[in-house]
């Protein structure tokens, strides 16, 4: 699913514009990723919990020439799913999924 699936679906259940609902949309994700650019956890009841984490330095090995490489520290953005939504993706497991979402 595209951002632009997310568009046409909101669009079809709601009735604004397609613009309007498109900007609506952006500046949701856009609130979501500068919320977890400062290192806030997002919670969205129902869904899930979005969060960002320091993973450290380590070693790894270059897959070409099987030399050893240190893998920098970075930040990773993680994502665990509420159990509502672990619930309703497993009851669903028998059944054919959707494309398109309930809303």
């Amino acid at each position: 699913m595209t951002k632009a699936d997310i568009v046409e679906i909101v669009y079809e259940k709601v009735g604004y514009s397609k613009k309007d609902v498109a900007t609506v949309i952006e500046k949701i994700f856009e609130a979501l990723k500068v919320t977890l650019e400062e290192g806030e956890k997002v919670k969205i009841s129902g869904f899930g919990n979005f969060s960002v984490r320091q993973k450290r330095a380590r070693r790894g090995r270059n897959p070409q020439t099987g030399g050893e490489i240190t893998i920098d520290e970075r930040k990773v953005m993680t994502f665990k799913a509420s159990q509502l939504l672990k619930k309703s993706i497993n009851s669903k497991a028998s059944k054919p999924v959707s494309a398109e979402p309930q809303v």
